[in-house]
C-alpha cells in the first residue's frame, strides 16, 4: 500500500516553512495529488520583503503554473527589466534571445501571499504558530514533533521536507552535512523611512564600504550598507536603525538619523551547501539546502525552481507510480545547480563589495563584458535560463534536458500554449505533425500524460526555431523537455523512464 492510498497518516508530506520554497512545493504536491501539511513558526506573516522580485526562470515557472497574472503580468503592471549587472557591472540580459533579467519590484510578501493563497486554494493544509522541534524516521514514514499555544503536538507522514531556510532546523535534526565558507562580515538590509535618499541602484562603492539605495514606494528606500570591517553578524541580535544610520554616515557623510525604518536585518557572506539533498524520508530545499550572499534575486528564484522539480516527482512517489530512481534525480539535478549558484553569487561578492583590491578584477570584468559572448554567458547564468539537466546525450536535440520555451499553437479548441498545458502538472506529449502512432505509443500513460494535437500560430518565430527539425516533443510537469521526434524512436522508453509503468484497463 503507498502512502498515499493509507489514511492512517496525517499527511504524505509535512513541509516546514511557509516561505517561497515551502509554499511553492506545497501547490506543486498538491496538483500531483499529495496530501500535504505545511508548518510555519510564525503566527502570522512578518511582511518584511528580503527580497524584491525573481529571475526570468522563476517567472516562468510561476507562468507554467497560471500564476504570472497575479503579479501583474504579462500584459499587466509586472515591470521586466531587460537590464541586469554582474557584480555591479550593468548589462543588457536581452543579448540572449528571449531572455531578460527578470521581475523588478516585487515584494518577497506579495510573492509569499500569492503562493499561500495557491497552494491553500489547492487544498494544502498550512498551518501556522506551528514550530518543528524533532522527528523520528522509520522505514515507512516520519513522525514530526512540533510545538504549539495548545502544546507540544504530533504529526506523522511518509516524508518531510525542510524549506525553513538558512538556518533550517530540519537539516539540524536530520544531520545533513553543510560544508562551505563561514561568513567573513557583515552586511546590513533595511526599509527605512523618511531619509530622502538619491537612488544607487546598483550600489556605490566608497572609502569605507558600499551602499545601496533603491525606491519602494513614496518615503521608503531599501538600503543595503556593507561598511569594510563590519565583523559577520550575531544572529542573536537585530540590528538597530541607529546602526544603520551610523555605518551609512560614516561612508558616506550622510546623516540619515532624523528617519526611521519598518524594518532591519542582518545579513552575511557566508557560503554553503548540503552534501545531500535528500537522506531517507528527509529532503531540502530552498536556503535549507543552500546559502549564499544575495545577488539579483536568485536565491528565491532557486527554492522555487528547487520546488518545481521536487514536487512532482514526490507526488508521484506517493501516489505509487513513480519509476524507480525518480527521486533521486531532486538531488542529480539540483545540487549542481546550487553549486553554480553559489559560485556566480560569491564571485559578484567579490566584484561588488570587495574592497580597492578587487579594482583589477572589476575593470577587466568591465572590458569583458563589452564582448556579446561574455553577456550571453552571464545573462544566462544569473537568469537561470542555461539550465540544461543531463538526463539526454550530448550529442541530442538541444531541446533536451532544457525547459520548453513558450509556443503558441492552435490545437482543435482553439488556442493554447506550451505554458498553459503546463497549468495541471502533468507531462505534456506536444504532437505538431497529426502522428497517429506516436499517440498510440502515449496513450498508456494517458493519465499522467496529456497529449496535444496542433500547429505552431507563430511558425517563423524565434522560439519555433528552438524546435530544430523536431515534430514531437515530451515534457515533463516541471517544463522539461525528455525526448523529441528529432531524437528518433525511443518514446515508449522516455515514457517509462519519467512516467513509470504504463497503464493497464482504463
Amino acid at each position: 500500500m503507498t502512502a498515499g492510498q493509507g489514511t492512517e497518516l496525517d499527511a504524505d508530506v509535512i513541509i516546514v516553512g511557509a516561505g517561497p520554497a515551502g509554499l511553492m512545493l506545497a501547490g506543486e504536491l498538491r496538483l500531483g495529488g499529495a496530501r500535504v501539511i505545511v508548518l510555519e513558526r510564525l503566527t502570522e506573516p512578518t511582511g518584511q520583503s528580503r527580497g524584491l522580485g525573481f529571475t526570468a526562470r522563476a517567472m516562468e515557472v510561476f507562468d507554467q503554473r497560471g500564476l504570472l497574472p497575479a503579479f501583474g503580468g504579462p500584459g499587466g503592471t509586472l515591470e521586466i527589466s531587460p537590464m541586469g549587472h554582474f557584480g555591479g557591472i550593468q548589462f543588457d540580459f536581452t543579448v540572449l534571445e528571449g531572455s531578460h533579467f527578470g521581475a523588478r519590484g516585487i515584494l518577497q510578501s506579495l510573492t509569499e501571499s500569492v503562493l499561500e493563497q495557491w497552494a491553500a486554494g489547492a487544498g494544502a493544509d498550512i498551518r501556522r504558530g506551528w514550530e518543528f522541534l524533532e522527528y523520528a524516521e522509520d522505514e515507512r514514514e516520519v513522525t514530526v514533533t512540533a510545538g504549539t499555544a495548545d502544546g507540544v503536538r504530533h504529526l506523522r507522514a511518509a516524508y518531510l521536507v525542510g524549506c525553513d531556510g538558512g538556518h533550517s532546523a530540519v537539516r539540524k535534526a536530520a544531520g545533513f552535512a553543510f560544508p562551505g565558507t563561514s561568513a567573513t562580515r557583515g552586511m546590513y538590509l533595511a526599509d527605512v523611512v523618511g531619509c530622502g535618499l538619491r537612488p544607487r541602484f546598483l550600489g556605490e562603492r566608497m572609502e569605507n564600504g558600499m551602499v545601496m539605495a533603491a525606491p519602494l514606494r513614496e518615503g521608503v528606500d531599501r538600503v543595503i550598507v556593507v561598511e569594510n570591517g563590519t565583523p559577520a553578524p550575531d544572529r542573536s541580535e537585530s540590528p538597530s536603525f541607529a546602526e544603520i544610520a551610523g555605518a551609512w554616515q560614516r561612508i558616506t557623510g550622510e546623516d540619515i538619523s532624523g528617519g526611521t525604518a519598518d524594518w532591519v536585518s542582518w545579513f552575511s557572506d557566508a557560503t554553503r551547501q548540503v552534501t545531500e539533498y535528500r537522506r531517507g524520508r528527509v529532503l531540502l530545499a530552498g536556503d535549507a539546502a543552500h546559502v549564499h550572499l544575495p545577488a539579483g534575486g536568485q536565491g528565491l528564484s532557486t527554492g522555487v525552481q528547487d520546488a518545481a522539480n521536487l514536487g512532482w516527482k514526490l507526488a508521484a512517489v506517493v501516489q505509487g507510480w513513480a519509476p524507480e530512481g525518480l527521486l533521486d534525480t531532486y538531488h542529480g539535478e539540483r545540487h549542481p545547480v546550487g553549486t553554480r549558484l553559489l559560485a556566480n553569487t560569491a564571485a559578484q561578492g567579490l566584484i561588488f563589495v570587495g574592497g580597492p583590491e578587487m579594482d583589477p578584477i572589476r575593470a577587466m570584468f568591465t572590458e569583458l563584458i563589452e564582448h556579446e559572448e561574455v553577456r550571453r554567458h552571464l545573462s544566462g547564468v544569473v537568469s537561470h535560463v542555461d539550465i540544461r539537466y543531463p538526463f539526454g546525450p550530448e550529442d541530442g536535440h538541444p531541446l533536451v534536458g532544457r525547459r520548453m520555451p513558450h509556443l503558441a499553437l492552435t490545437v482543435a479548441g482553439g488556442a493554447t500554449s506550451t505554458t498553459q498545458l503546463l497549468h495541471g502538472a502533468q507531462g505534456v506529449l506536444v504532437d505538431l505533425a497529426d502522428d497517429e502512432a506516436l499517440r498510440a505509443v502515449a496513450a498508456p500513460w494517458k493519465s499522467r500524460v496529456v497529449t496535444v494535437t496542433g500547429t505552431l500560430a507563430e511558425p517563423d518565430g524565434h522560439a519555433a526555431g528552438d524546435l530544430a527539425g523536431a515534430t514531437a516533443v515530451l515534457l515533463r510537469p516541471d517544463g522539461h523537455v525528455v525526448w523529441t521526434s528529432a531524437d528518433g524512436d525511443g518514446l515508449a522508453a522516455v515514457l517509462q523512464r519519467w512516467f513509470g509503468a504504463p497503464e493497464t484497463g482504463e
